[in-house]
């Protein structure tokens, strides 16, 4: 179910930094009419705002919202960012959006292929290769746990539908292990950790942005990682299909605007991490901070979507409907945009 094709000149990791994933928790409608600033941004005479979750302590998102650099790149097209929400998994940001109460969010291509499976109002307009260090099935050190094959009988933490459910049946299909051999444990990735780390649970088929602390604490590690599953799990951005029909020049600005920050990100990690404090929970300190900047420094760009990942997409989205993840393979070619061809 495999489809290879040649690496970008970057390594895969994840979009912006791990800990900046753009989605949605909770938000309200937009206090401007975001379907209604008509016209083409810079020449309408209004300004459009460009409904996004606010991104937190770190990622290239943070700085530009911090240095004001967004607002700027954007402001030549007329438009400017209104952070709304917080941080969190893809599936209510894409409900969000098919509300019109969101126009921009970032998550994992297995999260938005059963986000697709519904009815959505959303495209992807940008691709950052798959993580092949930052996720994995994570395992407590001492749990004797060694391979993949030590799951067999064992309790692993996935959620649902996203990221980590797609992980672990990689890894386990990899192995020739059958799913059922293995107890799929449903959690909120925010809710696991501490379920892992009281032995509730034997395993946690995990990304970045909660793997760092464990692995930074000293207490967990990756028995198997992304590139030894062989995941495919691309990280995504999508947009509003609404707002990508109406203000075109917009999008395209904010991919170049991500494009190009991610490509300095990538650099130079540390920049972007702790961008508004770093004390207290949202700041990334000691072997954590350590772990991000590496795991970041092996990272990707936010790139167009070409035809070899269009062929990866897809693949994901038989290998989801083989596993019975989803009731039939999704179309994933049909919510793609091209971004290059927005002005």
């Amino acid at each position: 179910m495999q489809v290879t094709r040649p690496l970008r000149t970057t390594a895969p990791a994840a979009l912006l930094t791990a800990t900046a994933l753009l989605a949605l928790s909770a938000c309200g409608t937009s206090e401007a009419d975001s379907t209604g600033a008509s016209g083409s941004g810079s020449g309408s005479g209004k300004t459009v705002e460009v409904r996004i979750p606010d991104p937190g302590n770190s990622g290239v998102l943070a700085l530009g919202k911090k240095d004001g650099s967004l607002d700027k790149a954007l402001g030549k097209v007329g438009a400017k960012v209104k952070w709304t929400g917080s941080a969190g998994p893809f599936a209510p940001a894409a409900q969000a959006m098919n509300a019109d109460q969101l126009d921009i969010a970032t998550g994992s291509i297995t999260s938005g292929i059963t986000s697709l499976a519904q009815r959505p109002g959303f495209k992807f307009f940008t691709a950052v290769d798959p993580d092949a260090a930052g996720e994995g099935i994570l395992v407590r050190d001492g749990s004797g746990i060694e391979s993949v094959t030590d799951l067999v009988g064992k309790k692993v933490a996935v959620n649902q539908g996203g990221t980590g459910e797609y992980l672990l049946l990689r890894a386990l299909a990899k192995a020739k292990i059958p799913a059922e051999k293995v107890e799929r444990v449903y959690l909120r990735p925010d809710q696991t950790a501490a379920v892992l780390n009281a032995g509730q649970v034997d395993a946690w088929a995990v990304w970045a942005t909660y793997a760092v602390a464990e692995i930074g604490g000293g207490k967990a590690h990756f028995v198997a990682d992304g590139a030894a599953i062989g995941s495919d799990n691309y990280s995504l951005n999508a947009v509003r299909t609404g707002f990508a029909e109406q203000h075109p020049e917009v999008v395209r600005a904010l991919y170049d605007y991500l494009h190009e920050a991610s490509a300095r990100e990538k650099k130079d990690p540390a920049a972007y991490l702790n961008v508004f404090t770093d004390v207290g929970p949202t700041a990334v300190t000691g072997r954590a901070k350590e772990v991000q900047t590496g795991f970041t420094a092996q990272g990707g760009t936010v790139d167009p979507i070409g035809p070899e990942d269009i062929a990866r997409f897809e693949a994901v989205a038989a290998f989801y409907a083989e596993q019975k993840v989803t009731k039939e393979k999704v179309d994933v070619a049909a919510h793609l945009l091209d971004v290059e061809k927005l002005t």
